[in-house]
């Protein structure tokens, strides 16, 4: 039985990688679910290498590649990447593999079945990452986020630059794009498609139904149970609460403090 790691910041990321892998082969044990540079490197410390390790690029609290130098590790390696197609290369050539995010079942059955041919094979042995190489050619791509957003206004069709916007919000089945004068328009991407198109630095995933600009969190108040609220500008309809969970909670001082 094979036994993963997954190493994710992102919730909905996580939980589609682990049905999708469940899928894939439903007696594959995913051991842990991880979200930050610093849980990796602790549980990596304590446990036994895991058979494989899903592992995202951008993490709560930085790029996954603190953690090599803090901990060795000699599991084999699928990357979970928003990094455009020039950057792709280099993940191919030094580690196992790399999905894309968002992460579509045939490529992850792919992934898997190329790691488990090559450990079929006893004369292959898995190739190890020369993480050197790794981390100076994805430096040498400069990842390109959208810069705006085509949207509908009645007949016309209307740039939106991303710094109008406020948030992005989940409602209704709908994605809806809100600009700093509070003006609501759909857009043809969903959350999960969104978060990989947009500037980390600038914005947060804040949970399954809202994604927020940076200039938006415009006071910040502590909450039950290690919690935050946030207070947005503008304001959200009806006056709904916008609530950091204690798990993100550390994750989102660091985004707006940085």
């Amino acid at each position: 039985m094979m036994e993963v790691l997954i190493i994710e910041d992102e919730e909905p990321a996580a939980y589609r990688l682990m049905e999708l892998i469940k899928q894939y082969d439903p007696d594959i044990h995913i051991l842990a679910v991880l979200s930050s540079i610093t849980a990796s490197v602790k549980w990596l410390s304590d446990n036994r290498q895991p058979d494989l390790i899903f592992l995202d690029v951008h993490l709560s609290d930085g790029l996954c590649f603190e953690i090599f130098k803090q901990v060795q590790i000699q599991s084999p390696i699928i990357f979970c990447t928003a990094y455009n197609q020039y950057a792709l290369d280099a993940f191919q050539l030094h580690s196992i593999d790399y999905i894309l995010k968002p992460v579509q079942y045939e490529k992850l059955e792919r992934s898997l079945n190329k790691m488990e041919n090559m450990l079929s094979r006893t004369t292959q042995r898995i190739p190890e990452m020369d993480l050197n190489k790794l981390v100076k050619a994805i430096q040498l791509q400069k990842q390109v986020y959208k810069s705006r957003f085509m949207v509908k206004i009645g007949a016309k069709i209307k740039p939106i630059k991303i710094e109008q916007i406020a948030y992005f919000l989940s409602s209704n089945k709908l994605t809806l794009l809100v600009d700093k004068e509070g003006r609501n328009f759909p857009v043809d991407y969903s959350l999960d498609d969104l978060i990989t198109q947009l500037d980390p630095e600038l914005f947060f995933h804040v949970n399954r139904k809202l994604i927020i600009h940076i200039d938006a969190a415009q006071e910040i108040h502590p909450y039950f149970k290690g919690r935050l609220k946030l207070i947005l500008y503008p304001p959200m309809d009806e006056g709904a609460d916008v609530i950091i969970s204690s798990q993100k909670t550390p994750h989102f001082k660091v985004w707006l403090g940085q």
